[in-house]
């Protein structure tokens, strides 16, 4: 379209968790759809640098670039919806920020000013909203702020958009506010006060919105709509209904069917057709929405009671049952509850078995159980990362009969170190950003269930570890049976095992789920879904 990017950016208001990541990759997927060259960014206003060192608990899962950064699981969204390729300057934090400016403080590049929010961070933050820019030509990029407008962590940001906005020229971006109607049940009516308080609270820092998307549980009629244009200094078509939706891949033609995209366009003065290429996208969702049949794969972790850990693994299964045209019922079992006395009753009745990813020793032995379980009752079976390691000590305990096999990681003095330290990795002391982060390349080798699925030889895969199978004990676990199927070409490292004498058995390093999107689900994702099906319908479960 032209040279000069036009920006969109997206605050949310009253709560958080409304949605801001959703919304602003369904208008990135509408203005996409239109043919136009759209990018989005996240600004997060926590103080960690990333969430690498984040609990899941605390943040949800951390996702993994093409690059190597640790993101917000939102770059997951973008990826997934847009099927593009983010890098580490779509994601900025607080701590980022902070630090990209003390350090230009201790070179002396301020000439002995003191350094202040404004301007210093505040001209940090807008540098790196244009940043972006330096790496492609867009035609319009989308900028969400997280937190809630009013948080003190907030103003930075809001105070920098406000700076950007006029330094920009105010014609060549907007500000799309995400809000929340409350419904009160007694009253039995939508409430619109705490979006004309968030509203206000957002023009008091300097910031018009020029669009409110209202997240609602109810439908919203033309007097709500008017009411809230007029209290928030908006025309009606401005004011956007975002209404629950069955999937969130559904909300892209919820927001289509609201014209969000024609009112973007209108607001930042861009002549575009209407004609859009969206039927490949309508075509998934209704896939999604009306599957043939079910499945039930267990997922066996020790964060399942925050859907948010394992995000990307979850949309992944989203992904390939709509190409199987299946609906993935995915069973979260607690790894610490699992133990041999109950290993009939928990896992007996499913038709997959995934082993999650995750750090530290807590509670290993139920994913160690569930694996053998999988292993013995021919039950189709993933690993991803930590669950391939959990295999290969499975495997080790329970074949080779090393009945101590472990890794260094969960115990430091095992005498059969399966798993370990990568060796670039022993010298290494601080935490953040110090894993095998990114992508690598993998050979696959001949023949194997790996090469099929993949239909070549040679892959690349995003990596987030530090220890890996033990060289030493390869060539006894190939004697064994065990299948080193995928290795990197530079480091030899194994990258994926299997079973020769297994109907599906997969152990991966590295983390598929990061690279599945919604019109390109990931192959082993959509092999392992297949596979889990006729597991079903062997076990007569149709």
């Amino acid at each position: 379209m032209n040279s000069s990017p036009k920006y969109v950016f997206v605050t949310g208001g009253v709560s958080s968790s409304l949605g801001k990541g959703i919304i602003s990759a369904s208008l990135a997927k509408l203005l996409q759809s239109r043919g136009l060259n759209v990018t989005i960014q996240k600004f997060d206003p926590y103080i960690n640098i990333d969430p690498g060192t984040l609990n899941p608990y605390e943040h949800g899962e951390c996702y993994v670039t093409d690059d190597g950064t640790e993101t917000d699981l939102d770059l997951g969204h973008y990826e997934r919806f847009l099927d593009i390729k983010t890098s580490n300057s779509n994601n900025a934090t607080t701590g980022q920020i902070y630090q990209t400016v003390i350090n230009k403080e201790r070179k002396g590049d301020f000439l002995g000013k003191t350094v202040q929010v404004i301007p210093h961070i505040t001209n940090e933050i807008k540098r790196r909203i244009q940043l972006i820019e330096s790496e492609k030509e867009y035609d319009i990029i989308i900028t969400e702020l997280g937190g809630t407008v009013g948080d003190i962590e907030s103003y930075p940001f809001i105070e920098a958009v406000r700076q950007f906005r006029w330094e920009l020229g105010i014609a060549n971006s907007i500000v799309i506010h995400l809000t929340l109607l409350p419904f009160l049940a007694a009253a039995g009516e939508l409430k619109t006060k705490p979006t004309q308080h968030s509203v206000k609270k957002l023009m008091e820092s300097g910031v018009n919105a020029d669009i409110i998307v209202c997240r609602t549980e109810h439908e919203m009629n033309e007097e709500l709509r008017s009411k809230i244009a007029l209290f928030c200094n908006v025309d009606v078509e401005s004011v956007i209904q975002s209404i629950d939706a069955s999937t969130i891949y559904e909300v892209p033609i919820l927001m289509q069917e609201e014209k969000l995209d024609q009112v973007v366009l209108k607001k930042l003065n861009i002549k575009n057709s209407n004609k859009t290429e969206f039927k490949k996208w309508k075509t998934f969702v209704q896939k999604v929405k009306n599957p043939n049949d079910t499945v039930d794969i267990g997922l066996i972790g020790k964060y399942v009671e925050l859907q948010d850990s394992y995000k990307s693994i979850l949309e992944s299964f989203v992904h390939a049952g709509a190409e199987n045209e299946l609906k993935v019922n995915v069973i979260p079992i607690h790894s610490e509850e699992i133990n041999k006395s109950n290993l009939i009753e928990l896992l007996s009745s499913l038709d997959g078995i995934l082993v999650a990813p995750g750090f530290g020793e807590r509670g290993i032995e139920g994913k160690i159980c569930a694996i053998q379980f999988a292993r013995e009752n021919n039950i189709p079976f993933l690993g991803i990362c930590l669950g391939m390691q959990m295999a290969v000590i499975e495997y080790s305990r329970n074949v080779l009969n090393l009945s101590d096999a472990n890794s260094t990681e969960m115990n430091t003095e095992t005498s059969n170190p399966v798993i370990s330290l990568m060796e670039n990795q022993k010298n290494i002391t601080e935490m953040g950003g110090t894993m095998r982060l990114g992508s690598w390349k993998c050979d696959l080798i001949e023949n194997s269930l790996a090469q099929r699925i993949y239909s070549k030889s040679k892959i690349k895969e995003r990596h987030r570890h530090r220890y890996e199978l033990n060289f030493e004990y390869m060539d006894s676990l190939k004697s064994k049976g065990l299948v080193f199927s995928g290795l990197n070409p530079d480091t030899n490292l194994v990258e994926i095992i299997e079973l020769e004498n297994h109907p599906w058995f997969l152990g991966v390093q590295f983390h598929p789920e990061y690279k599945s999107t919604a019109l390109n689900p990931h192959p082993i994702f959509i092999s392992f879904v297949e596979a889990s099906y006729k597991k079903k319908i062997n076990n007569g479960r149709k």
